[in-house]
């Protein structure tokens, strides 16, 4: 993420700050109750000998070089917050070791999506090493096609690998949402229909006008796929035309309720993308969009959103009596 303008489009239905703060109150209570599962945030310490391969967005970098499960649980748990999983954020492959330590020491973390390439020659055995450890229930991986002459073609060699991530019962991340990305997924779910692959921050494209048409074919396309998911993930965002972060609810609303409405109840996630956040949406401003946004919907399409689909797409482990079990 670039950075981050300081202008925010608030549009002419905003609310003053004082209705908007009544109507999240009114609107949360309604999902206050359902503990949430983050599916997705990012873990690093540039403060390291090795350093860190990635330190989350400028805006962030500027204030820390460190993100860190206490970190992130201090500002979430008083919203609902009550585990997360971390998804890769470097390309080294040795920072799959210190996902796992870290996570391992603090059990408010469930989950590890970790970073190992599709076209490497040992990825199967790197997927049989870190299988092992429960933690590690996926990868993050978005480079296994090509785009020449804007034809989007896979990689055979990254497909044969991905299918034993399939295999040993793992899923995929994918990020972050492209044309050819999303055209990629819809072309690798026909080829691995058992592989659960995630599309992660969907809501933060923004199609042209003149490709509004191609977005919502290739949307639909993924739809009709049952094993592409989406986290519902960076709603607010910077606009790529002119930085500005959209905060009318009206304008986001319609952009979830598009994409809940092609994808349905059973396969959307929750998660904040903590800390490329800073800067663009504070943790409580994020969790309040989405209670809100859900509010409407049914106890059982709360529970699926915030934490249940999750437990179903990246199987992860419960690990403290206030997380929430399938079982």
């Amino acid at each position: 993420m670039g950075a981050i303008s300081r202008r925010v489009f608030i549009g002419s239905a905003a609310m003053t700050g004082t209705a908007l703060a009544c109507a999240r109150n009114s609107s949360a209570a309604t999902t206050d109750a359902v503990p949430i599962i983050d599916a997705h945030i990012h873990l690093f310490d540039g403060t390291r000998t090795v350093g860190a391969g990635y330190m989350g967005s400028q805006a962030y970098r500027a204030i820390s070089h460190t993100s860190l499960p206490s970190m992130y649980a201090s500002l979430a748990r008083p919203l609902g917050v009550v585990g997360a999983i971390v998804v890769e954020s470097s390309g080294l492959i040795d920072e799959n070791l210190w996902y796992l330590e870290v996570c391992r020491a603090d059990p408010f973390m469930v989950g590890v999506s970790g970073n190992l390439d599709p076209a490497r020659s040992d990825f199967g055995e790197y997927v049989s090493h870190f299988h092992r450890d429960p933690l590690y229930c996926a990868i993050r991986a978005s480079r296994f096609y090509n785009a020449d002459s804007a034809k989007v073609v896979l990689n055979s060699v990254d497909v044969a690998n991905l299918k034993l991530l399939a295999q040993a019962d793992m899923a995929l991340d994918t990020a972050n949402p492209s044309m050819g990305l999303m055209q990629a997924n819809v072309l690798l779910a026909d080829a691995i229909p058992d592989l659960r692959i995630i599309m992660d921050h969907l809501p933060s494209f923004d199609p042209t006008a003149e490709g509004q048409q191609v977005y919502e074919a290739v949307v639909k396309e993924m739809a009709a796929r049952p094993n592409i998911f989406v986290k519902l993930t960076e709603v607010y965002h910077p606009r790529l035309t002119d930085n500005v972060i959209v905060k009318d609810y009206e304008f986001l609303r319609a952009r979830l309720e598009y994409l809940f409405g092609m994808f349905g109840e059973d396969r959307v996630m929750f998660g904040t993308d903590y800390p490329n956040s800073y800067g663009v949406a504070t943790i409580p401003e994020e969790v309040a969009l989405v209670k809100r946004f859900f509010s409407s919907k049914s106890r059982e399409v709360q529970e699926k959103y915030f934490w249940k689909n999750s437990a179903r797409i990246y199987k992860w482990t419960k690990r403290t009596p206030d997380q929430p079990s399938l079982t």
